[in-house]
């Protein structure tokens, strides 16, 4: 599905190509070959393999429960804290890994990007898609810890999926701008961990929004991440629905950033070979 072209062919390939979505379902395959290729790599050489997806969150949660749980006595709303705070790290590490691994994809590969020409935004839809698959596999040992606190499954997690496809809509709207930006100011790199680990303590990981003073709630719900693991713990560990009107706003933010994100992508894509 590569074609053999240097990477300033779409400027003059622009009006006879097809519009991008289009063209990126023609890329259907390579985007499906390189997440299974990304995959590969990412746990090439490890001795634990994909187990670290499930390990990560796993050890968080340890140390969370530790601190937070049972030194400082954070609530709950009635859930025990390892399950609790499990379920929002969840949502977390799926959400920090896709933007740490999505965001330097295109400087990484700047060898395909100056001589082959595809459709650029498969390099950071890939990595977000591993991730996703992360987050599969460490939502499986979910299962065993409900049945061991005995959490009662209702007709709510159905949607779930739902709640995951807005968080892939936030984290690849977000990861397109900022790809897109450290392709020109590298900058962006020393930024995402600093951004990522005061971003954590303003969603409801460690704790859960119903601590969040009234007054300020409004405005901590403009944050997607907030509005999200709170609806997955809503529907998952107590049987409820999710706050519809947050829930919403989330989708709606979410939906503008990868509008937004997108647009931006393909708008920088022709000069991506002339930077890297």
């Amino acid at each position: 599905m590569l074609q053999n072209q240097t990477a300033p062919a779409p400027q003059h390939l622009a009006d006879e190509q097809p519009g991008a979505l289009q063209e990126l379902i023609a890329y259907r395959e390579l985007l499906l070959m390189w997440t299974r290729r990304e995959f590969r790599v990412r746990y090439s050489q490890s001795f634990l393999g994909a187990a670290w997806a499930v390990l990560q969150p796993l050890a968080l949660m340890i140390i969370f429960s530790l601190v937070f749980g049972y030194t400082l006595g954070i609530p709950t709303n009635g859930s025990p804290y390892p399950l609790f705070s499990f379920s929002g790290l969840l949502l977390w590490t799926f959400f920090a890994n896709s933007l740490t691994f999505a965001i330097p994809s295109l400087v990484n590969h700047m060898n395909l990007v100056n001589k082959i020409y595809f459709p650029r935004e498969i390099l950071p839809m890939s990595s977000i898609l591993v991730c996703a698959i992360d987050f599969a596999v460490g939502a499986a040992l979910l299962i065993p810890m409900l049945i061991i606190y005995q959490v009662q499954i209702g007709a709510y997690v159905l949607l779930i999926p739902l709640i995951v496809l807005i968080q892939f809509a936030f984290a690849l709207g977000l990861a397109f701008v900022l790809t897109t930006t450290n392709v020109f100011y590298r900058d962006v790199r020393f930024i995402i961990p600093l951004m990522l680990q005061v971003w954590l303590y303003l969603s409801p990981v460690i704790y859960p929004a119903s601590q969040v003073p009234e007054v300020i709630r409004t405005i901590y719900f403009l944050n997607p991440m907030a509005a999200l693991i709170e609806s997955f713990r809503r529907v998952l560990l107590y049987n409820q629905a999710p706050d519809w009107p947050t829930l919403g706003l989330a989708a709606g933010i979410s939906l503008l950033f990868l509008i937004f994100g997108y647009r931006y992508f393909k708008s920088a894509e022709r000069r991506f070979a002339d930077v890297i």
